[in-house]
């Protein structure tokens, strides 16, 4: 693992050192970020089935069980893991178009956020918003099918948390290609200007639909782009949860005691298409991709530290399983829409 830190403006962006030491997490935490990782990926696994089932050979995503496009999030499970960690569901999360392990991993109920993937009646916004759209009240999660559109509502309700005197905060996520956007400029510039108490986060996957970052981005990390708004960045590399867990620790940390945001990027991986029925043609490394999965990876290095065999993660598999499906179930025992009710919810 590899970090890079931009404290301030006056320092600039300097690598640490590789294999930097870093305390040794409770087994129990440990085990838990694996939990999150292996139910957001059996989720996302079990969504893909749902999605294809029942789209026949002309693919018309306006069809089937779950209808709309569809962005997966596998691969990209430590960083939700490692962040929502250190939150509660008063804190909130803006997330991507690509949400679901976010939502998971800050505690978004399964049942509703499956119902509202498949448009149905007990979903979150009573199938409505559809899986780019998740709003939950209850844990303060939403997220947006509008690039980078996470990072200006986020900053209000840092700024209606400050106003009222609690220790919340909101987590801003969005991909790198977004970072060069002008709300994660805007927002960055207004949430250091205000001493909010926000934690951005950009997820690299390399990839901006189709677009490589070194082809779109001036600079090698977007970490570095906080000293321009004298707040710290840092780079987590190898899609390494632990280290996300512990930068993001200390950020979470920053912004309660009300000393300000910070910026956050992890070099993630994006294993499956940017949405369901690409190709993904413009990708050299695709034969490698499997070989880079985080949940295998992960799994050795508990194995080897001896707080995993063979029958926990056979259970925790199993648990994972047993509550995907039954928020599948419920999904598809839940009515649909009438379609009379089409401008309900609606304001004028």
């Amino acid at each position: 693992m590899t970090t890079q830190a931009s404290p301030s403006t006056t320092s600039p962006t300097v690598p640490a050192q590789a294999g930097a030491a870093r305390p040794t997490l409770d087994p129990q935490i440990r085990l838990d970020l694996y939990r999150t990782m292996v139910l957001s990926r059996t989720y996302e696994e079990a969504i893909l089935r749902e999605y294809h089932a029942d789209k026949g050979p002309g693919f018309d995503i306006g069809k089937g069980l779950v209808p709309g496009e569809m962005h997966l999030s596998a691969g990209q499970e430590p960083v939700a893991a490692g962040i929502c960690a250190h939150l509660t569901t008063d804190d909130a999360v803006t997330a991507t178009h690509r949400p679901h392990h976010l939502a998971i991993a800050h505690g978004v109920d399964l049942r509703a956020m499956t119902a509202e993937i498949f448009g149905r009646e007990g979903g979150l916004g009573h199938g409505r918003g559809g899986h780019m759209h998740l709003f939950d009240p209850r844990t303060h999660f939403s997220c947006s099918g509008i690039i980078a559109e996470g990072y200006p509502p986020a900053l209000g309700q840092a700024f209606a948390f400050r106003r009222r005197g609690t220790d919340q905060i909101a987590v801003a996520v969005t991909g790198e290609g977004a970072a060069n956007q002008g709300a994660f400029h805007e927002s960055l510039n207004l949430a250091a200007r205000w001493t909010l108490p926000v934690v951005f986060v950009v997820e690299d996957n390399d990839w901006g639909i189709s677009v490589p970052r070194q082809a779109s981005t001036a600079v090698s990390s977007n970490a570095a782009r906080a000293a321009a708004y004298g707040i710290p960045g840092e780079r987590v590399e190898d899609n390494d949860v632990e280290a996300v867990y512990d930068v993001a620790r200390r950020m979470v940390a920053r912004a309660r005691a009300g000393e300000g945001p910070s910026l956050l990027e992890v070099h993630t991986l994006r294993m499956w298409g940017h949405f369901e029925g690409d190709a993904q043609g413009y990708r050299p490394e695709l034969a490698e991709v499997s070989e880079r999965d985080p949940i295998p990876r992960y799994e050795r290095q508990l194995r080897e530290a001896g707080l995993l065999d063979d029958a926990t993660v056979a259970q925790i598999k199993e648990e994972a399983s047993a509550r995907v499906g039954d928020a599948i179930g419920y999904a598809k025992a839940s009515a649909t829409p009438d379609p009379s009710t089409a401008t309900d919810y609606v304001f004028d």
